[in-house]
């Protein structure tokens, strides 16, 4: 397995932020995310030091969706990015953390309009509007509560980003988005330029996620930039901003080439500034949005094993106190990740398994067909670049209890998101006469 950030080898057990993994376990339970403080903050830190220019001001806006907690908008602020949100919950997540909510810019392709009001009631920096529905409906709660918004308009540029489908974002069937090759396009954007309850800031898109190569994003940029002066030229306007959303790839197995953050900043950078500058363009400002490739390769998820199984058909499982609960992404769009028996490190890796969970489903698969060590019941086994889309898609299927999210740094370990308790899966339970 590769290893990321501040871990190591020490002693033949595995050690993340200084702290051996054993201790960890003995002291916060498993199933258990482990998040590298350290090493978040260095993504958060190369992300906001090589997306710059002298041309133009930029900004790197995390993606909650990935991974959302207090903590995180905390390192939000204080490593000067901003933040978006995409439902009301990560929108109160985010206000309950305390940091300035002019960071934050709310996303979705179906905002209620209930999360419109809080919109405006938390003081949001910008809500990017999906499609020309929203546009009257964010209107008239702005008329509402007489209050004037900032907004951008996502749109659809076609880019085809070569990544799994569920996770591409900008073909023509896209659910996200107003289509650039709709010939009603400029009328859409017409309507919130016109409109006095809205700023028009510019457009904002996403091609796509675990994307490797810079050509999708050069491409998206290219885009981007000729459809910003189309519309300016057309409308006879000035179009101050364009967000070229995120999609970075991660690696999660010898498959995947991790990208460099720092050349491929600069690249994009580069790029941008010779279409501006071949297109006889100014831009005020330039955003991207960074979310998987700044906390994936950053978390872990640290199980106990229970039992060993040897099918008749010849599939050995290594059964753990997790599964699909705490990671679905393996059952979701077959996501594949990297493994280790974290207590026994030296232990040779020649035995070919599959790291099953407890749920009833036999598609509870984390691992399949991967070399690990002789594992045992009660060994720890730590599955690696589960930062993102771990805990935040978790669930409670077969009523399993969310695990615990511990933040480790120089040392020390501290609890930023409690594990669920047996009272908890019953809170909102209501005692019906029947």
């Amino acid at each position: 397995m590769k290893f990321f950030g501040t871990m190591k080898n020490n002693s033949g057990v595995l050690e993340i932020g200084g702290i051996k993994v054993t201790e960890l376990a003995e002291k916060y339970g498993t199933p258990l995310y482990v998040m590298d403080q350290e090493l978040i903050e260095e993504n958060m830190m190369k992300y906001k030091e090589n997306f710059k220019s002298d041309k133009f001001k930029t900004t790197v806006v995390y993606a909650s969706k990935a991974f959302l907690s207090k903590a995180i908008c905390k390192l939000v602020e204080k490593h000067d990015l901003h933040i978006d949100a995409v439902s009301g919950g990560e929108l109160y997540t985010i206000k309950a953390s305390g940091i300035s909510m002019e960071r934050v810019h709310m996303h979705g392709n179906n905002k209620t309009d209930d999360e419109l009001r809080m919109c405006l009631d938390y003081g949001i920096g910008s809500i990017i509007i999906d499609n020309e529905e929203e546009i009257e409906r964010v209107s008239k709660i702005c008329l509402e509560k007489d209050q004037k918004v900032k907004v951008m308009l996502r749109i659809n540029i076609g880019i085809d980003a070569h990544t799994h489908e569920y996770i591409q974002t900008s073909k023509h069937s896209s659910k996200f988005g107003e289509s650039i090759f709709d010939e009603r396009f400029p009328e859409i954007v017409e309507k919130i330029v016109s409109d006095k309850n809205l700023e028009f800031l510019g457009f904002h898109c996403h091609i796509g996620s675990q994307i490797f190569d810079t050509k999708a994003f050069h491409e998206g940029i290219e885009v981007m930039i000729k459809e910003t002066k189309k519309i300016s030229e057309k409308l006879n306007i000035e179009i101050p901003e364009i967000n070229l959303g995120g999609g970075f790839g991660v690696y999660y197995t010898e498959k995947d080439t991790a990208i460099d953050v720092e050349k491929f900043m600069k690249s994009m950078i580069e790029h941008i500034e010779k279409s501006l500058e071949k297109e006889s363009m100014n831009m005020k400002k330039i955003s991207i949005e960074p979310g998987r490739s700044i906390i994936g390769n950053a978390g872990s998820t640290l199980y106990r094993v229970g039992g060993i199984k040897e099918t008749f058909g010849g599939v050995k499982y290594v059964f753990i106190d997790g599964g699909m609960t705490d990671n679905i992404r393996p059952a979701l769009y077959q996501a594949e990740y990297e493994a280790v028996l974290a207590n026994k490190l030296d232990v040779v890796e020649d035995e070919i398994v599959t790291v099953a969970g407890k749920c009833c489903e036999s598609g509870d698969l984390i691992i399949k067909n991967r070399k690990l060590g002789k594992a045992e019941a009660g060994d720890l086994l730590l599955v690696a670049t589960t930062g993102a889309y771990g805990y935040s898609m978790s669930s409670n299927y077969n009523k399993a209890q969310r695990p615990a999210v511990v933040f480790v740094k120089d040392g020390k370990s501290a609890i930023s998101i409690k594990r669920e308790s047996l009272e908890d899966l019953v809170r909102n339970d209501v005692d019906m006469e029947l």
